[in-house]
Formats: C-alpha cells, structure tokens, sequence
C-alpha cells in the first residue's frame, strides 16, 4: 500500500478507535479523575498509539517521543502558552463577572490536580499531535490542511466529554469547543517546530490550567 495512503488510513483509524471506545466509555463510566486519566486514559490512548506505530514498523520518533529540539519545545510552549493563559483568565472573568481561581479545582491538592493534567497532556498529545497530525501531514504533504483537520478531529473527541461529563448548555459548549479547537492549532503549529511532543504536553498543561480548571 501506497505509504501516504496508509499514513491516512492509520490516523482516521486511530481518531475512528478513541472517538468510538473513548466516547462510549465516557457515557457508560464515571470513575475519579485520578483513575481515568492515570490509567484507563493511558491504556486506550497511548496502547493504541503504540500499536499502529510497532505495525508500521516505525521508531518512537516518529510520533515526537525523542530528546532533540527539548530546550526550543519549552520555549515555544510556554510563549504560546502565555497566551493561551490570558485567554483563560478573560473567559474566567466574562463568566463569573470577577476572577474566580476556585471555579474547578474544587477540593483536590494542588498537586494532584497538577499531575492529572499531565497525565492527560502526555495520552492526548501522543495520540493526536505525537501520531494523528505527523500521520495527516505525511499524507496531505501540507502542514497547515493537517493541522486544519488534525484540529477539527481534535474538537470532535471532546464533544462526548462535554455532553456527558461536564454536562454544558448549548452556549457553554460552543465556547468550550471553540477554545479546544483553536488550542489545537496551536499545540500542531508548535508541534511542527520542533518535532517533539514535548512542546504541545507542556502547551496542553498551560492551557488546561486556565481554560479547563479555571473554567
């Protein structure tokens, strides 16, 4: 088979798997945080990843797991991440007609809330711009149409999560899923810099933090 033909099939399958198992899951089970993203999140994500990755016969590498380019992936994160800081904080306080910090942390240590949200970067990142956008971008040959897509499919799979975890109003939902979307062309743009996931993780967590936890 044709390798950008394959590259295609392999990254709509594996967005196909996480929409379907990850979104069903999510309507049947509600277990804590703790437990799904630290270990059920992980098996379906990152396994399945790993799968396609050991079938094609390819290194870790090629879905951005290496040491070369950390110090700019840091960078970029934490520039963009800034950014995306400022925007959680406007959301926060046009929501809440003040700046309410409290909003989503609830009673959980700080630390705990802090390592969930790694643990939910590093499945997500891996799955979606580690595999689904190097896939998309080595098929398309165009970075900006992978990205584009990678994005869409990216604010897809958090329709289930919004519909039947957080439970938003229509209105809620499109901002919510607005916000997603433009993270994820951001998380693919510094991707494609530096060719280690490690940036869009460390974006992810920056972004989860004022967009997510303080939502």
């Amino acid at each position: 088979m044709n390798k950008k033909i394959s590259a295609f099939k392999n990254a709509t399958i594996l967005f196909v798997f996480l929409l379907l198992v990850w979104g069903l899951y999510r309507y049947i089970f509600q277990l804590p945080d703790t437990i799904e993203e630290i270990i059920v999140k992980p098996i379906i994500w990152i396994g399945a990843t790993f799968y396609l990755v050991r079938k094609e016969k390819q290194k870790l590498e090629s879905i951005g797991l290496t040491s070369k380019n950390l110090f700019p992936a840091i960078y970029f994160a934490i520039g963009l991440g800034l950014i995306f800081a400022v925007e959680g904080i406007l959301v926060n306080f046009l929501k809440y007609g003040h700046l309410n910090f409290q909003a989503n942390i609830g009673s959980q240590a700080m630390f705990i809330s802090l390592g969930i949200s790694i643990a939910t970067a590093i499945s997500e990142e891996i799955a979606f711009r580690g595999y689904i956008f190097t896939r998309l971008w080595a098929a398309l040959k165009n970075e900006w149409i992978a990205n584009l897509i990678t994005s869409i499919l990216w604010t897809a799979i958090h329709v289930p999560v919004t519909i039947f975890v957080l439970k938003y109003s229509v209105n809620e939902a499109v901002v919510y899923l607005f916000l997603t979307f433009i993270y994820g062309l951001g998380a693919a743009f510094i991707y494609a810099r530096t060719k280690n996931v490690a940036s869009s993780i460390f974006l992810h967590v920056l972004w989860e933090w004022p967009i997510n936890l303080f939502r």
